[in-house]
């Protein structure tokens, strides 16, 4: 894939996430304004250069005239020889101010400047070879009779191949400067104005990405420092914005801004009490069900509630009307009752409560739920030590835990150097410990640096991280604000597996010599094993942000991944093998040939991202467990050849956000939360838990 093309290919996947905001809200969306630059110092665009005559194309005489042609001449990068490829097709010059067309569809037409109208004949595309065509008559882009002198004249002709077609950008390997002095403006219940101060760039912005919380919501071209938005009402969004230009280079996200988008009506009425509420035991597990309440807006959750306390949320729209309780203990009673909420948190009266009593053993795949530990970090990383104690990372603290789990004592290890948080989802990630730890005493470690992203060792020894061991195995993978993947898992082959986040540069993934968007595999020491597929660090490609990694009885790896606004994946890891991101999200196609593309290779499993936003995974007894944040559950699926069955969902809105499942010495599971500040680097400001859940057979 050339990254060059792929601005115009990551716009259906922004407009999927406006259309599903909006369809959220039930009703259709709007045209938004983008305004563009007024600034002359900034610069918008980059420079084009004629392959045959190695001179840039140039507006003549600098002129903002409309109808002024085009031709070539010596690069200086002035206005007139900054040109941008929009988001919307078009190939726009002068900081954005003007746009491209041909006088005509024939061939031999001049290509001039005009007032940008959004009409087919001001559409472009840049080829992966260089050429850049006219959308809508299929002409090339071509220095007439090819001549080589200075205010040659450009024209469009027939498309031919030929070296005066094709159009280079200079060599970039400098990403803009962070986007900064991000303002909202004209918040109503479900749009709002989004403003920033412009970055700049070594050859000019040519795009800038908008995100709310790692997913894209849409691109704008680098002329625009202000651009419309469809939100949710009453959603807390983080927004931040990221600048790219021509070459693909992308910036650091900018500071966090948060929008909550007021209701779009006064609501004060409470939907009505669930009636008909029932509880029915199967061993350990009980399925509690109701009626649906009503609501004059809409019932947007449900509160279930053991023994006159919380115990899950059930959203939705609409929301179930079941609840599965695991876990719990044999031959107990326990009565339930549940309550209904609307999008403005008006509550109805508490169902009358039922009573059941659960069987006489566990006969279920969830047997008990033990809470062993509470924490003011995000517990991520976590590895069992041979002694049945366990070390969890803290990830905005970037210090290591050891966790006594019979005695719930916790005791801090050490602190890893050189770790640096991404206002975001970056910092102290994932752990592994070295297969022959016993004798060796190494604690693998990725975590994220002022730079980059890492994967370092380091020993553990007589209770104590020794940070003077420390060595940097692997370094030079992309960071960004999110995207940063990040779980690491020794495979039955003695290799070291990483997955890494495309850095929120979708190019990246399907680059086979960058390190971001991919599962890595390495030598213990750190060196590439001779058998990859590439020569290098790559073991696969075509990834969004990876995080879960896991093997089966059969050695082979399974892979969990975000989606960004439709789908999330779970994913059987081949050899070689490419994933589809950006093409392909899913199952569902984004761009270019979509998930059709010969080569992609499918997922495994999907999950809607509002079901899923999936992290963690473990395998036990060929059994793979998947914790999700957003969707608040942990999928059971049972490995049945090369496929995935019998899916269940357990705690669902039990737990909140789930962030690591790893095995127990045991064979069953630790479990770990990420409810608060998981979106933030700040240290210390979350109540996590970590739990130990005991499987049936």
């Amino acid at each position: 894939m050339n990254i060059r093309h792929w601005p115009i290919v990551v716009r259906s996947t922004g407009l999927a996430v406006v259309f599903a905001a909006v369809a959220a809200c039930g009703e259709k969306p709007e045209s938004v304004p983008e305004l563009q630059i007024q600034d002359a110092a900034v610069t918008a665009g980059t420079r084009l250069i004629g392959v045959q005559s190695g001179r840039c194309l140039d507006v003549s005489q600098n002129s903002q005239t409309p109808g002024q042609v085009l031709h070539i001449y010596d690069c200086h990068g002035q206005a007139n020889q900054r040109f941008l490829f929009t988001p919307e097709g078009e190939l726009r010059v002068f900081d954005g101010a003007w746009c491209v067309q041909p006088a005509s569809a024939s061939a031999g037409a001049s290509a001039a400047i005009a007032a940008c109208t959004g009409a087919a004949n001001q559409k472009w595309v840049r080829n992966a070879n260089g050429a850049v065509v006219h959308t809508a008559s299929s002409l090339c882009l071509d220095v007439s009779g090819q001549a080589t002198a200075n205010s040659s004249t450009v024209v469009v002709w027939n498309c031919n191949g030929q070296t005066n077609q094709q159009w280079s950008l200079p060599p970039d390997a400098q990403p803009p400067t962070v986007p900064t002095g991000l303002t909202l403006s004209n918040v109503t219940c479900n749009s709002a104005t989004l403003s920033w101060s412009p970055s700049t760039d070594n050859e000019g912005v040519a795009f800038y990405d908008v995100y709310h919380d790692g997913q894209l919501m849409k691109s704008v071209s680098g002329a625009v420092v202000s651009t419309g938005l469809t939100v949710v009402p009453g959603a807390t969004w983080g927004l931040y914005v990221n600048a790219r230009d021509a070459a693909g280079n992308v910036s650091q996200g900018s500071a966090t801004l948060s929008i909550t988008p007021p209701p779009c009506q006064v609501d004060t009425q409470a939907p009505t009490i669930p009636t008909g509420v029932t509880a029915t035991a199967s061993g350990t597990t009980v399925t509690v069900s109701w009626t649906a309440s009503t609501d004059n807006l809409g019932v947007t959750a449900y509160a279930v509630f053991r023994g006159g306390v919380q115990i899950a949320t059930v959203p939705g729209s609409p929301p179930a009307t079941s609840f599965v309780d695991s876990g719990l203990s044999p031959n107990t009673a326990y009565s339930y009752a549940v309550l209904a909420r609307d999008a403005q948190g008006n509550a109805s009266a508490r169902s009358s409560a039922v009573t059941v009593t659960t069987g006489q053993a566990c006969s279920n795949p969830v047997c008990s739920v033990t809470q062993v530990a509470t924490d003011t970090d995000i517990p991520w990383g976590l590895v069992n030590l041979p002694d049945g104690t366990v070390l969890y990372g803290r990830r905005d603290a970037q210090n290591i835990v050891r966790l006594d789990p019979v005695t719930g004592v916790k005791t801090s290890v050490g602190t890893v150097p050189n770790v640096q948080s991404t206002d975001g989802e970056g910092g102290l990630m994932g752990l592994a410990l070295s297969p022959t730890f016993a004798t060796d005493r190494w604690l693998y470690v990725m975590h994220t640096s002022p730079t980059d992203n890492r994967i370092v060792r380091l020993r553990y020894e007589n209770g104590a991280l020794n940070t003077a061991s420390l060595q940097v195995l692997l370094q030079g993978i992309g960071r960004n604000k999110f995207h940063n993947g990040g779980r690491l898992r020794f495979g039955p082959d003695g290799k070291l597996y990483a997955s890494t986040g495309d850095a929120q540069n979708a190019a990246y993934a399907q680059d086979i010599n960058n390190l971001a968007g991919k599962v890595l595999r390495l030598n213990a020491d750190g060196t590439i094993p001779s058998d990859n597929p590439f020569g290098n660090y790559v073991w696969s490609y075509g990834h969004r942000n990876p995080q879960g990694l896991a093997f089966d009885s059969q050695g082979r790896l399974w892979e969990q991944e975000f989606g960004n606004s439709v789908m999330d994946e779970t994913n059987l890891i081949t050899k070689g093998g490419n994933y589809g991101w950006p093409n392909c999200e899913g199952t569902v196609s984004q761009g270019g040939s979509g998930c059709a593309t010969a080569g992609y290779i499918a997922p495994k499993q999907t999950y809607p991202t509002s079901e899923g936003s999936c992290s963690g995974i473990a395998v036990v007894r060929d059994v793979l467990y998947v914790a999700c944040a957003r969707g608040s559950r942990v999928y059971r699926e049972v490995i049945s050849g090369t496929s995935l069955t019998n899916v269940q969902q357990f705690f669902v809105g039990t737990y909140g956000r789930l962030r690591t499942v790893e095995p127990t010495l045991d064979g069953n599971l630790w479990l770990t939360t990420t409810n608060q500040g998981d979106k933030d680097s700040i240290p210390d400001n979350s109540n996590e838990k970590i739990f130990r859940v005991v499987l049936g057979q």
